[in-house]
């Protein structure tokens, strides 16, 4: 192919109108051949309309894109398709009940000379493509019982089954294990080797640095500039991100740690957790680590009756509890923030207001009537003192961004009277402005009294932001450092891996 241009993709000077919100402001990018380009920028910086922009979905109203150096319109998916663009989506769009052949083919199937679907030669396509990919996944498998990991390689399979030249990745890693995301680095090194070109979305610096060659940087729907990888700082690469410095990523406030709020002891369940005790204290966080798979959150279920446990104790202010059920533990003040926020702590069409009060109604109700005016009063407050940027409390929670959705359940959490709060994995894909405000919000909820959990794989907020940590390994408790002062991740590591 002889290119005409050094760039296989250009956008120049796109803009995006929704009413009364400019998605996209008079962006620039460009992206060469055999390259992997991450895409970086805050939740809500225009990111995903960009991308849907580039597939099709969206039509800019200004600018122009152009692929090899001609100019070309995109008017909507299969003209992306046609164009050899794919993306894969950070929230899946596959089909969940159909095959993982019907998956990578839909929409282009094989036929027969007789014009009905050639399922042989389809799944025996299917397999080709997958190992090619180094997988060894059944074409025949229904999609909803793969992995996560093993689900974004079909859609990898899918983009490749359509030969497209330029593969969009939103937010890939953002589900997986260490493990998984190095698998995932493999393939898209690969496909890079093959001379695909991949725009990378990412909110882990990890990523960027482990694959792109070059980073761009999008804030509030603009365009920031682009940077060689190798040339630029993380501090640098922060104060684009977030429009400000970040002097201080982690803004842990001293607190003088208080008596006893919640005690637990021998807590176990059969093939998940045994015999885990500890202690949390008014003001203090504690921070539960370990690697993956090592039963922290199957230990907090256990604490709130999501899962009952079928041993041990759990106290409250020296009160033994019985939780049969969720309610149980929130009428003791033990509240608990979800790890997936779509599946278990949102109802994405409904309301911001609705979201918040949902599981304290009976405060705003009187013989079966809501008093919404005092409902919405209530959550308003909330979702400001947790600094929720949304135009009203009628605003659609699958409106906001990652980090603004994150907010909403901690301001619903907060909606009960609490003395423990639970946080697992508070700032999973959320990006690293988001990612300082939840901090600020769990020393700010530590300074009032509140004793809080986090639950934490990642090693820089588990030694930025705990009072205590609380190491795991295959279900149990491997090591407790009393004070995180002083503590190294190599320490942590070393107690995850060891007993």
């Amino acid at each position: 192919m002889i290119l005409l241009s050094e760039y296989i993709l250009e956008l120049k000077g796109i803009t995006k109108i929704f009413p009364g919100v400019k998605a996209l402001d008079n962006v620039h990018f460009s992206l060469k051949e055999g390259e992997i380009h991450a895409l970086m920028g805050e939740n809500g910086a225009g990111k995903s309309t960009f991308i849907k922009v580039i597939t099709g979905v969206y039509q800019a109203e200004e600018g122009e894109m152009f692929l090899n150096g001609e100019k070309v319109t995109i008017r909507g998916p299969k003209d992306a398709q046609n164009l050899s663009i794919a993306a894969i989506y950070q929230h899946g769009t596959a089909y969940q009940q159909l095959s993982v052949t019907e998956n990578i083919f839909m929409g282009h199937e094989k036929m027969t000379k007789l014009h009905t679907i050639n399922w042989r030669q389809m799944h025996k396509d299917a397999a080709v493509l997958l190992k090619q990919l180094g997988s060894e996944i059944d074409p025949h498998s229904t999609m909803g019982n793969l992995t996560v990991a093993d689900q974004q390689i079909v859609e990898i399979a899918k983009a490749i089954s359509t030969n497209a030249k330029i593969i969009i990745m939103d937010e890939p890693t953002a589900s997986l294990s260490k493990r998984e995301c190095e698998e995932l680095y493999r393939i898209t090194e690969q496909l890079r080797d093959e001379g695909r070109s991949i725009i990378f979305i990412s909110h882990r610096f990890e990523d960027m640095y482990r694959l792109a060659s070059r980073v761009t940087v999008l804030r509030d729907a603009q365009y920031i500039g682009t940077w060689d990888v190798d040339g630029i700082s993380n501090d640098v690469l922060i104060s684009k991100m977030v429009g400000r410095e970040i002097s201080q990523i982690y803004p842990k406030k001293k607190v003088e740690r208080g008596e006893e709020i919640l005690r637990v002891e021998g807590l176990s369940k059969t093939g998940y957790y045994k015999d885990v005790s500890f202690s949390v204290h008014k003001g203090e966080i504690l921070a539960m680590t370990g690697l993956v798979g090592a039963g922290r959150t199957e230990v907090c279920q256990g604490i709130m009756g999501i899962e009952k446990p079928d041993s041990g104790k759990v106290f409250v202010d020296g009160r033994e509890l019985k939780i049969k059920q969720v309610s149980d533990a929130m009428d003791a003040g033990i509240g608990y923030l979800p790890e997936d926020r779509h599946k278990q702590g949102l109802i994405l069409d409904w309301g911001l207001g609705q979201n918040v009060t949902l599981a304290t109604l009976e405060q705003f109700t009187t013989a079966t009537v809501i008093n919404r005016k005092a409902e919405n009063k209530r959550a308003k407050e909330l979702l400001e003192k947790v600094k929720t940027k949304a135009l009203s409390v009628f605003d659609k929670a699958s409106t906001l961004s990652g980090g603004n959705q994150q907010k909403v359940i901690v301001a619903k959490v907060l909606n009960s009277d609490l003395k423990v709060v639970i946080l697992d994995e508070p700032t999973k894909g959320v990006d690293v402005g988001a990612k300082a405000q939840m901090y600020e919000i769990m020393s700010d909820l530590a300074s009032q009294g509140y004793g809080v959990v986090m639950i934490s794989s990642e090693m820089p907020e588990v030694l930025g932001m705990a009072d205590t940590i609380l190491v795991m390994k295959e279900g149990r408790v491997s090591k407790i450092f009393p004070d995180a002062a002083g503590v190294t991740q190599e320490m942590i590591l070393e107690a995850a891996m060891n007993m």
